[in-house]
């Protein structure tokens, strides 16, 4: 299997970057890096991703000069393209997420030893920092936790860390749960059950909290599937989408008996804790 590497150069870089990582999410996209002149955005081969860029082209072309040079990666050079990029990344005191090539790494507060690979999470999109700084400040943490599309384990991880008795960490890439499962011994935990399949896999389960970080249409279809298995008084932590979308989910998610405690926000991002009422 191979990778698609599409650099994009935008003119203006801001807000355009934020808007097109989420526009790539949609698409399928999965992995993101920020460059001085824009984005790399990265997806498996296996994506036809010529349709994706007419639409992009077409649709912002009134808004933002975007030049893009696709490439294709081996497989076995992913590790040597995010080595170029990672660097450890600090949710304020809370967390340090650092890569084990990170030998020399100044931490603060708990530390989450994750290798990237192909997986979304590594912490350094807004989204991920976001759904990790959420987690600090929810108060105690459920025995019971689902970690829906959970890419590299980050959020599952750290939730066994503040205290989760179980945790299902479920991903429809087949690589991403290898990469999981790797972070798991990386980092100790004993309790976290990895899952390879989609949101069928939750069907007649119950959490005290659930963690999906994935872009708006997806987590609009799983609202459903979200909400029956959240006990009463459950949390759901939502992320991928705009800062723009945060009506919109708001006002979707009253039919399913789920209220806002409170909204974050980052650069263009966005961060909302439900409840089950």
């Amino acid at each position: 299997m191979h990778t698609i590497e599409l650099k994009i150069k935008l003119i203006p870089k801001n807000p355009w970057s934020d808007i097109l990582i989420a526009e790539l999410s949609n698409h399928g996209f999965d992995s993101f890096v920020d460059t001085d002149e824009g984005i790399m955005a990265y997806c498996e081969d296996s994506l036809d991703i010529n349709d994706i860029i007419s639409d992009l082209e077409s649709k912002f072309k009134n808004n933002v000069s975007i030049e893009l040079q696709k490439k294709l990666i081996p497989h076995e050079n992913w590790n040597a393209q995010w080595e170029s990029n990672f660097q450890p990344v600090y949710i304020e005191e809370y967390a340090t997420i650092v890569a084990p090539f990170h030998k020399e790494a100044k931490t603060k507060g708990i530390v989450l030893s994750i290798e990237p690979k192909m997986s979304f999470g590594t912490g350094h999109h807004q989204t991920t920092w976001m759904m990790i700084k959420s987690l600090f400040e929810i108060g105690d943490i459920p025995n019971e936790v689902l970690d829906m599309g959970t890419g590299t384990g980050v959020l599952a991880i750290l939730s066994e860390k503040l205290g989760a008795n179980e945790v299902i960490a479920i991903d429809i890439d087949d690589t991403s749960i290898i990469n999981l499962k790797e972070n798991l011994i990386r980092n100790n935990c004993q309790k976290i059950q990895p899952v390879y399949g989609d949101i069928d896999k939750v069907l007649g389960s119950k959490f005290g909290l659930i963690l999906a970080n994935i872009n708006k249409n997806i987590l609009k279809s799983h609202m459903n599937v979200y909400a029956d298995a959240l006990i009463r008084k459950g949390k759901l932590l939502l992320s991928g989408f705009l800062s723009s979308d945060v009506d919109e989910i708001i006002e979707f998610v009253k039919p399913f008996n789920l209220d806002k405690v409170r909204v974050l926000s980052k650069d263009e991002w966005a961060c909302i804790e439900l409840i089950k009422v």
